[in-house]
């Protein structure tokens, strides 16, 4: 494996039988201890988030340009065929779409990324075996390589007044995709924005003691206990030190049960990381009025 990705790679095929589907340890809350082992959580951890840092996703107005979605049943198709193709002929998959008009930024966040979660998904399914699942990662990561050495592109840098943001998943859930891509998203619309990948629930408090942010977004990706979460939530806002602090939570179990958002004490949630910018958006500008009529 060659690039970035190729330490990730390696750390895949010493453990080939990946530890996989490990039900959560009742005695350490909600993490896994095994989960580092298995396929899914590399690809979750460490494949996905190179592949969306290779390439910031670009500015608001591009996030909602139709021309820069690709849909979802494309993707779907486009997933497949880095088990059956070679990188070369991914690259001229990509190519067709770059063709139309897609952006280089969708290619990342709608078509290869989407495609190595997909791998590990197969993977957990028992539809595919670890040859294939290395083959196909690695055939992702040449054409990632490809795709940026043609389109490099800078972080954008926010100015003086830009809404500041911290991104970071549940403290004990080792799946940081969520986070990292939507901080990304945040930053490269203009926002000051900070990710914690791996926090313990200590420093992620003591980050927001010290700087006043007006946005925490918490990625959840698996099943946690509720009042694990609303805990966290009060902890958050009892010590910020921005008291109009708003707070987002988002991941496949708030999408699978929403009403979880206000169970929580939450303040909303997105879909995916564009509905999320939208939300936090109205969320920030809600908290500076209310600011403003307590003064």
């Amino acid at each position: 494996m060659i690039g970035a990705g190729s330490a990730a790679l390696r750390k895949v095929m010493a453990n080939p039988l990946g530890r996989k589907k490990q039900e959560p340890d009742q005695h350490e809350g909600f993490e896994d201890p095994l989960a580092n082992d298995s396929i899914n959580t590399i690809i979750e951890g460490e494949i996905i988030p190179r592949l969306l840092m290779a390439h910031a996703v670009g500015s608001s107005d591009e996030l909602h340009d139709g021309k820069n979605r690709i849909a979802p049943p494309r993707a779907d198709d486009f997933a497949l065929l880095p088990l059956r193709l070679e990188a070369s002929s991914l690259i001229a998959e990509v190519d067709a779409f770059l063709a139309e008009g897609v952006s280089v930024d969708a290619i990342f966040v709608d078509l290869l990324a989407p495609a190595a979660r997909k791998l590990g998904e197969m993977w957990d399914a028992d539809e595919c075996d670890f040859i294939d699942v290395t083959m196909g990662l690695w055939r992702l990561q040449e054409v990632m390589r490809e795709i940026s050495t043609r389109a490099p592109a800078n972080r954008f840098q926010p100015d003086a007044t830009a809404a500041r943001a911290l991104f970071s998943p549940m403290p004990g859930d080792s799946h940081n995709f969520g986070a990292v891509m939507i901080d990304e998203i945040f930053a490269r619309a203009g926002w000051h924005s900070t990710v914690v990948t791996k926090p313990l629930r200590k420093e992620l408090l003591d980050t927001l003691s010290r700087e006043p942010f007006d946005l925490v977004g918490l990625t959840v990706s698996r099943d946690c206990p509720s009042s694990a979460l609303e805990n966290l939530i009060k902890a958050m806002r009892s010590v910020s030190a921005n008291p109009h602090l708003s707070i987002l939570i988002g991941g496949q179990m708030i999408n699978q049960n929403p009403a979880i958002v206000a169970e929580v004490g939450a303040d909303g949630t997105g879909a995916d990381a564009r509905a999320a910018l939208e939300v936090a958006q109205r969320l920030v500008q809600s908290a500076a009025v209310r600011a403003h009529m307590l003064r």
